[in-house]
């Protein structure tokens, strides 16, 4: 969350930065007025607490003195003052408790170098690698593909569990399992370290990644006990350190994560809704960062490469887009997505015997956030620079690197072959055993 000392100081100039991400966020000037009844509060209860104990000690003399009238006077007043200081911390609490509300449901400060934009039509390409993929046919989407190999059943799934789910079969469940060990073994060789994180976690956890209260409807919460199935295996990553003081020679720590993830979706009905794009269920790696205020964007643009690495060595066409105030996440504060060259978004054309794109949509397929000190101010994850400096709230950063899904129907779209096969990228093949999946 915000730190609620700077929004009180710079006011105006939060807000206006908080409304380029569209919304009204004039709630937030009620914030200085219920800061000062909170500190009002404190003031006159220290106050009566402090006469009080002058007080007892003055009961003390006076029944020592046998002046037990006076004692029993003083008294009375001091029981007055036991009843006013219960209202007092009552008062405060609720106040704290109302700044606390206010503070979950207002998302992190856009940074200045985001372009300024409603949605995602403002949102501003910084590069494009690789060259658009060509076919000598007209390609397929990898939903049909899959479908005439034998390698996804749609209808099977929905029978066993509902739309948006998926059974992997034969070479495309190896496809998706070679992916997340190539990805994995690729961002420990980088120096992240390997995490299984568990997929359930409790409301605070979810609540200190930013999900909570904001995106409930777009989670599963199950039932009894207090547990929510991962959205990201961010969740459970970030809150590793929860409540915890690290050493700053500690940081950066760099995690890697792979895991299931499970999304209601809510509102996204009509969108990404064939194929294996957009699930309920779905695997995905990610990247989690710990680092050190001064070094967030620089780790930032670290993340973001790693992420792009993967996709260049499995030779995917891609760009990298930096999100717009109106498109970035609700705890980020600078958000790269990187989308890939997806033949299924897109329509073809034939030209001189090849099918050339007449479009230019490409999808996400990763996110890669700096969150600043945002999430560990929900999390109260703090680090010293020495033994005897106050405590700082780290910064944190998390990147999808990348959705495995994703990047299953990136590999079957853009391999394909006339003859229906499709040509493994060479950097699997030691993972895959095998060049072609037929």
């Amino acid at each position: 969350m915000l730190d609620v000392k700077y929004v009180i100081d710079h006011l105006d100039e939060v807000i206006v930065r908080l409304e380029t991400r569209t919304g009204d966020y004039s709630y937030l000037r009620e914030l200085p007025n219920l800061e000062k009844r909170r500190k009002d509060c404190i003031l006159e209860a220290d106050k009566l607490k402090a006469e009080r104990n002058s007080q007892s000690k003055e009961i003390g003399k006076l029944k020592a003195q046998k002046k037990d009238k006076e004692a029993e006077e003083l008294l009375s007043k001091l029981n007055f003052d036991k009843e006013e200081i219960a209202r007092l911390d009552k008062e405060r609490e609720k106040a704290e408790e109302e700044i606390h509300e206010m503070m979950l449901k207002t998302p992190n400060l856009p940074d200045l170098s985001l372009p300024i934009g409603p949605d995602d039509q403002s949102n501003r390409v910084e590069k494009v690698v690789g060259k658009k993929t060509t076919f000598s046919f007209k390609p397929l989407a990898h939903w049909e593909l899959g479908t005439r190999l034998g390698y996804f059943d749609f209808d099977r799934a929905a029978k066993v569990s509902g739309t948006r789910f998926t059974f992997y079969l034969g070479a495309f469940a190896r496809l998706e399992r070679a992916l997340a060990s190539f990805m994995l073994d690729t961002h420990t060789k980088a120096g992240y370290t390997e995490v299984l994180p568990p997929y359930m976690v409790n409301t605070a956890s979810l609540t200190g990644s930013g999900q909570l209260p904001k995106f409930a409807d777009q989670a599963y919460n199950t039932t009894p006990g207090d547990f929510w199935m991962i959205p990201t295996a961010e969740v459970p990553v970030t809150n590793y350190y929860r409540d915890e003081i690290l050493a700053a020679e500690d940081l950066p720590k760099w995690f890697c994560a792979y895991s299931s993830c499970f999304r209601a979706e809510a509102g996204a009905a009509g969108r990404d809704t064939r194929g294996i794009i957009r699930q309920h269920q779905f695997q995905k790696v990610e990247l989690v960062k710990y680092c050190l205020p001064e070094n967030s964007f620089a780790e930032l643009e670290s993340l973001t490469e790693e992420a792009e690495r993967i996709l260049e060595l499995l030779k995917l066409p891609y760009r990298r887009v930096c999100l717009s105030t109106g498109d970035v996440g609700f705890s980020s504060a600078k958000t790269y997505d990187l989308e890939v060259w997806m033949p299924s978004y897109n329509d073809y054309e034939e030209k001189d015997g090849l099918f050339v794109p007449t479009t230019d949509n490409y999808k996400e397929i990763s996110s890669c956030s700096n969150d600043t000190d945002y999430q560990a101010r929900r999390m109260n994850i703090r680090f010293k620079r020495s033994k005897d400096s106050k405590t700082e709230f780290v910064h944190m950063l998390n990147g999808s690197g990348l959705a495995v899904g994703r990047t299953v129907a990136a590999v079957i779209e853009n391999y394909q072959n006339a003859d229906g096969t499709i040509t493994v990228p060479e950097v699997l093949r030691p993972y895959m055993g095998t060049d072609i999946i037929h």
